[in-house]
């Protein structure tokens, strides 16, 4: 079975990128319904496509739900820089009921 993946688009030098990816990092992803894998791309990678490039390069931190049981990619809402790695758990949970319930 392959994961769901949440993506988070970043960049160097960015101090909330780097807050972002950091307390991403502390969470136990795999405790959210369904688990998560986080992974982490440069948005100037040379891995990332010109259109994702395009589409994100004045908007990161991004993050994106790359989801294998809904069979697509999904941007999730903005994301407070205030919340503290709690209640980043609990906001990513509630983005994901939302999203698998209206599948």
């Amino acid at each position: 079975m392959n994961s769901e993946v949440l993506i988070l688009y970043t960049r160097k030098g960015c101090c909330l990128c780097q807050a972002l990816e950091k307390k991403m990092s502390n969470i136990c992803l795999k405790k959210l319904k369904p688990s998560i894998v986080l992974s982490i791309v440069d948005i100037d990678s040379e891995k990332v496509s010109l259109d994702i490039q395009m589409k994100y390069t004045n908007e990161v931190p991004v993050i994106v739900l790359d989801s294998n049981l809904l069979l697509k990619q999904i941007e999730l809402p903005r994301v407070s820089p205030r919340l503290k790695e709690d209640m980043l758990f609990y906001w990513i949970q509630k983005n994901l009921n939302i999203l698998y319930k209206t599948a």
